[in-house]
């Protein structure tokens, strides 16, 4: 239900805070313009600019600054107030502000609200001494392009002959292991490249069909692979592994090791099916969270992906509107998603649309990866295009 349906409105202007510029903040912020463009919104965020960071592994053949999207622009566009601002809560924090409607951030100004929206997202997943010279996470990647750090590590390594080791088969370090590829045949870069994977088959929390491609591919290509293997370290020349059915640990040459372990939910934030935050079993009723910072207790989707925090988003600014509104009735949280393409370079794609037994590649896959991307732009833009 990606309308709002019947709802008048007890009061003329709203003052909403939304914590968090990621895809599920802007997707609640442009969706509360929508249906009430005269909300008075602030937005908190510590950067100032909006990273489409699903796109990150293409910088190996666009620049960084064609995945961002200044605040400041959307301060214009939308008329909005961005605060560069860190927020952490707990549970005593949440409850003060839900009592006195108002957020206390750290250079101790005050923010008045009637609903704040918890959109901060979660941290990726890291390992200690990740200040080494050639230990790359995706961290880097959302500071430099990821040609220019390959390029810039190959001109300070005058090794022959260069190993570079991708770390992690999920969804992010798949897309990034392609194009880091294709960017080695490119520049001829006499480099090879193998991925290390905790599990057996690469893509695993996906249909068989995406891992079984997606190896396929690898194999076309010469990448080796070591699946059911754990990362210890990388050395100056060489990774330490474990083996994960012996537990023998066991080295391989390597000159740098790229890690893309997942994401770490430690922070997530327990909802109602409505989107309200549940502290002590009682939902704060001015207090909302969407995307991979919050756990919906609902039938929706709670996968870390940019497709549920755009839907997230949705859902509490339209909640927001119900619920400050007659009759008050709010939407429970249903979404599915409809599929999911993961790109297997610059011109293959592996996904599933509909039905995850439909599995799509190539080109096709491709296309309708692209479709979603152009919606998300137009989101931004404005123009809202999702239909659910």
């Amino acid at each position: 239900m990606a309308f709002l349906p019947f709802n008048i409105a007890k009061q003329k202007k709203l003052k909403v805070v939304i914590v968090g510029g990621g895809y599920a903040g802007l997707a609640a912020l442009t969706n509360l313009l929508q249906f009430a463009p005269d909300t008075d919104i602030t937005l908190i965020d510590p950067r100032a600019q909006h990273l489409k960071i699903t796109h990150l592994h293409e910088t190996f053949r666009y620049p960084i600054t064609d995945l961002l999207f200044s605040f400041c622009d959307l301060e214009n566009r939308f008329g909005c107030k961005h605060v560069r601002a860190s927020v952490n809560f707990d549970k005593n924090t949440l409850q003060n502000c839900q009592k006195n409607k108002q957020i206390i951030l750290d250079d101790e100004a005050v923010l008045n609200f009637d609903y704040m929206i918890i959109a901060s997202g979660c941290e990726n997943s890291a390992v200690d001494a990740m200040d080494s010279t050639n230990v790359f996470s995706l961290h880097d990647f959302t500071a430099a392009n990821g040609s220019d750090l390959l390029d810039n590590f190959f001109d300070q390594d005058n090794t022959s002959k260069q190993v570079i080791s991708v770390v992690g088969g999920g969804a992010t370090g798949i897309q990034f292991l392609f194009e880091i590829k294709q960017f080695l045949v490119r520049k001829k870069y006499k480099t090879d490249l193998r991925l290390i994977h905790s599990g057996e088959h690469v893509l695993e929390q996906f249909p068989e069909g995406f891992g079984a491609y997606a190896e396929s591919r690898m194999r076309d290509l010469e990448i080796a692979f070591y699946p059911n293997t754990y990362y210890s370290e990388q050395h100056t020349a060489e990774i330490s592994l474990v083996d994960k059915i012996t537990k023998k640990q066991f080295e391989l040459s390597s000159s740098m090791s790229i890690l893309f372990l997942g994401k770490n939910r430690q922070k997530a934030y327990t909802t109602n099916a409505f989107g309200q935050i549940i502290i002590n079993q009682k939902p704060l009723q001015n207090i909302f969270a969407a995307g991979d910072c919050a756990h919906y207790q609902s039938l929706g989707s709670n996968t870390l992906t940019a497709q549920s925090a755009v839907r997230k988003g949705k859902l509490v600014a339209r909640n927001i509107l119900r619920h400050s509104g007659f009759p008050g009735l709010l939407e429970p949280y249903m979404h599915h998603e409809l599929g999911y393409v993961v790109s297997i370079g610059p011109s293959d794609a592996v996904g599933w649309l509909v039905s995850e037994g439909n599995l799509i590649t190539g080109i096709p896959a491709l296309t309708i990866k692209e479709l979603v991307e152009a919606q998300y732009d137009l989101l931004l833009s404005g123009i809202d295009t999702y239909l659910v």
